[in-house]
């Protein structure tokens, strides 16, 4: 009988990443490295880290791992991948090389699902274009893996999530309520067709939104993990200096996501997302409660939120359905900074 990673694990996935409250705290304490070819650092909690390497070339790195999300070490190491080389898609990047990060307990499980594990984030980066050319690993319970990616943009086209500029229109790419789903699975609440629904939108790759963004000249962007997507509203509208409101009834959603809410199957992840963003967000009157907690729900390997210019929306729109993300939907607009960062209505 094939090995069950989900045995090992209470929280897994995205949704097992600090509290943001607790992180930014912590954050607040690190110096900022001083280099006039650092391009993007942490100040605004982007996505990844931006170096300048010449006039036409910078360099774009990140690293994400976490515990297993699912049984089958095949589809945790292709969900884990697509995860780690989504923030370079973020920033509007390429993605080129990989080394691969895992923490795996040698003796309690069968090496078999390591390899597996290992074969699944080949598997992927291979499809991103990605060459993963080694790596580290260390004995640790329960296993975890994910990969350091490095790619690159044009020091004149990278995309931030303080690009965000008022009048542009919030578009989303992929449905949101993984971290429910999968807790549902948990819990036996989920029916098998829409575990695997969610499973094949966190294989899915955020390359064309990566392409899109680069052909419609988009310059705020990020994408959707842990923190929900009320959070990574939260950064990318304080970073850009404005109000993000969202329309969460417009906001697609993954099938038995908000069904599972109605019945209070609502992770923790997502009661510490909103402990992060209530002080600085503006709830609308009657805002269905199952919506605001979807927006907070903890997603893994989620969509990318773009800030795009009204005018080019809808071309973009249609690019994106006809290019595999056919859920992709006008969520909200950017306006400017008013009393609250972020509007759930």
């Amino acid at each position: 009988m094939p090995f069950d990673l989900l045995t090992t694990v209470e929280t897994g996935g995205c949704s097992s990443k600090i509290p943001p409250r607790q992180l930014e705290e912590l954050l607040a304490r690190l110096p900022l490295p001083v280099d006039p070819k650092i391009l993007v650092d942490i100040s605004t909690h982007d996505d990844a880290g931006v170096y300048k390497i010449s006039d036409q070339m910078a360099l774009v790195l990140t690293t994400d791992f976490f515990p297993p999300l699912v049984s089958d070490g095949y589809e945790f190491g292709l969900i884990a991948a697509t995860n780690s080389i989504s923030d370079i898609y973020a920033m509007g990047g390429t993605p080129l090389l990989a080394l691969n990060i895992m923490m795996f307990p040698s003796s309690a499980i069968p090496l078999e699902v390591y390899s597996e594990i290992l074969r699944g984030g080949y598997d992927k980066a291979h499809e991103a274009g990605v060459s993963i050319i080694g790596g580290h690993s260390i004995d640790d319970y329960p296993p975890k893996y994910g990969l350091a990616v490095i790619g690159m943009v044009h020091p004149d086209r990278i995309i931030t999530n303080a690009g965000a500029r008022e009048g542009d229109v919030l578009i989303l790419t992929k449905p949101l309520g993984t971290g429910i789903i999968l807790a549902g699975h948990r819990l036996k609440m989920t029916t098998p067709e829409q575990l695997e629904a969610v499973k094949l939108l966190m294989m899915r790759l955020n390359n064309e939104g990566a392409r899109l963004m680069q052909k419609y000249n988009v310059r705020g962007a990020t994408d959707v993990t842990g923190f929900g997507l009320a959070g990574h509203a939260l950064k990318m509208a304080r970073g850009s200096g404005v109000t993000m409101t969202l329309n969460m009834s417009a906001v697609p959603l993954a099938d038995g996501a908000y069904s599972l809410a109605e019945q209070g199957c609502i992770p923790g992840a997502a009661f510490r997302n909103l402990d992060y963003t209530e002080r600085e967000t503006r709830f609308a009157e009657g805002l269905d409660y199952s919506l605001k907690m979807i927006a907070h729900d903890a997603q893994t390997s989620g969509g990318l939120i773009m800030a795009v210019a009204p005018e080019k929306a809808g071309e973009l729109l249609d690019e994106l359905h006809s290019s595999g993300h056919p859920e992709a939907a006008v969520i909200g607009v950017v306006e400017a900074k008013g009393d609250a960062a972020l509007v759930l209505r």
